[in-house]
């Protein structure tokens, strides 16, 4: 369970990470406000899965879930640049998580 818990808390990681893109520098109430509460669920989360889980794995796979995350959507959303470094960049952080759990 908590291994779920912490994929949701990258994943809100992952989601505050680009709601920062559209509060245009916290200028904005509603993307600010949305951004502010999944900066909250997200590092809340995060300290729950820290409670059984070693700090350094959880970290590392909560920032790397967002982000693997984040630059998948920042493509999707905002017309980023795709690259063989980045998508072998990216298959790379993924590769580190995956050990990390193993490892665990």
């Amino acid at each position: 369970m908590t291994w779920l818990i912490l994929i949701v808390a990258g994943l809100f990681e992952t989601a505050w990470a680009i709601g920062l893109k559209y509060t245009d520098g916290f200028s904005r109430f509603w993307p600010s406000l949305w951004t502010i509460v999944a900066m909250v669920i997200s590092v809340w989360l995060l300290g729950l899965c820290v409670k059984t889980l070693p700090v350094g794995t959880a970290y590392a796979i909560w920032v790397g879930i967002g982000a693997v995350g984040t630059v998948i959507l920042g493509i999707l959303l905002f017309n980023e640049p795709v690259s063989a470094l980045r998508i072998i960049s990216l298959l790379l952080i993924i590769a580190g998580m995956i050990g990390l759990k193993l490892a665990s």
